[in-house]
């Protein structure tokens, strides 16, 4: 009797597809669906923004777009895409809500938002600056100056750090977006903006005006980028990590990466280098 017992079993689990086991949380809930939900922020060139027809493009735009790929496989059907806009604020929030299936941007690592999302293989590496109109008198000179940021990211916690000093009479002013922030420099409403450097390069020449303006060359943090997905979702974020991997490990991510910072320089920092090296995982 037991031997029939197992041998029913057996045929069942045989009988069960082998895709229905081993999928989990989001891929899942995308086999389900015939759906995944990519997040991005409007107003971050070259990693996310529309372009003049209302599309997302960019940077991590074009690495989402090869997970999806890498997502196919794996459910075995093709899917479609939504792009949902969400906000640095809300960005963390839509993962956990289940709004956004991943969030593709750029979003900086850090360990105290991993107790709220997790994160990829890192994406791209870089730093908070300033951008000025040209001719402002800002550098190593912040005394009396307005320098606006976007709130909720790690640039307002390193701005924070800097204007900690007693010395420098600094006022921040908080924004919704960078764009805002831009308008607001242009206006004259403050003397300098703040954000991640290589996204103040990408929205100078956005503007199609970069001579106006002047970026800093110096950096006042290290910004790690990854794409974020929800927590405890491994087997989503193995597939993830390993396009990610793949792209590095065949170089296939330096088109990618020409095709968007390119145009800012002919030669690749050497900290992205780095991070291709480190983050190239063997299969």
């Amino acid at each position: 009797m037991r031997s029939i017992l197992a041998a029913l079993l057996l045929i069942a689990f045989i009988a069960t597809p082998l895709s229905a086991q081993e999928l989990t949380g989001t891929l899942l809930q995308v086999q389900k669906s015939g759906k995944i939900k990519i997040g991005y922020r409007q107003y971050q060139p070259p990693m996310s923004s529309l372009n003049k027809n209302g599309t997302p493009e960019g940077y991590s735009i074009d690495l989402c777009q090869q997970i999806v790929a890498g997502v196919e496989d794996k459910i075995g059907k093709n899917i479609t895409i939504e792009y949902v806009p969400v906000t640095a604020e809300e960005r963390f929030q839509a993962l956990s809500d289940n709004r956004i299936d991943i969030l593709c941007g750029a979003t900086t690592k850090t360990l105290s938002r991993g107790e709220l999302v997790d994160f990829t293989q890192l994406t791209f590496v870089t730093g908070a600056s300033f951008m000025t109109l040209k001719g402002t008198d800002i550098m190593n000179n912040f005394n009396g100056k307005k320098i606006g940021v976007v709130e909720g990211t790690t640039t307002y916690t390193a701005l924070k750090e800097l204007f900690d000093d007693p010395e420098i009479k600094a006022e921040i002013i908080l924004v919704k977006t960078s764009s805002d922030g831009i308008n607001a420099l242009e206006k004259g409403e403050i003397d300098a903006i703040s954000a991640d450097q290589v996204v103040l390069i990408g929205l100078a020449l956005k503007l199609g005006h970069p001579e106006k303006f002047s970026i800093l060359p110096n950096l006042i943090s290290y910004e790690p980028f990854a794409l974020a997905v929800r927590r405890n979702d491994a087997d989503f974020r193995l597939v993830a990590d390993r396009v990610i991997s793949h792209l590095y490990r065949t170089k296939q991510i330096l088109p990618i990466y020409n095709k968007w910072f390119g145009q800012f320089s002919s030669q690749m920092p050497s900290a992205f280098e780095a991070v291709i090296k480190i983050n190239a995982t063997p299969e």
